[in-house]
């Protein structure tokens, strides 16, 4: 697969993986601490902040990835 194409697919893999992540995290947010402490959402938050970074970076690590050689 050429360079160019692989790293458009990946931006658009993050860019879908940052969007629907941040709605998941923020309606599980409103409707399951609604009533907590001030504490549990900043825990919550952090927690669910620092997340994405954990699909983002095997999706970043396929796009740098070198081409592998097609030798016959």
């Amino acid at each position: 697969m050429p360079v160019r194409l692989k790293k458009l697919i990946g931006m658009v893999i993050i860019v879908a993986l940052v969007v629907i992540y941040a709605l998941v995290a923020t309606t599980i947010a409103t409707y399951r601490l609604a009533e907590s402490a001030w504490y549990v959402h900043l825990l919550y938050f952090l927690f669910t902040g620092v997340l994405w970074v954990v699909p983002a970076m095997f999706v970043i690590r396929w796009m740098e990835r070198p081409p592998k050689n097609k030798q016959a």
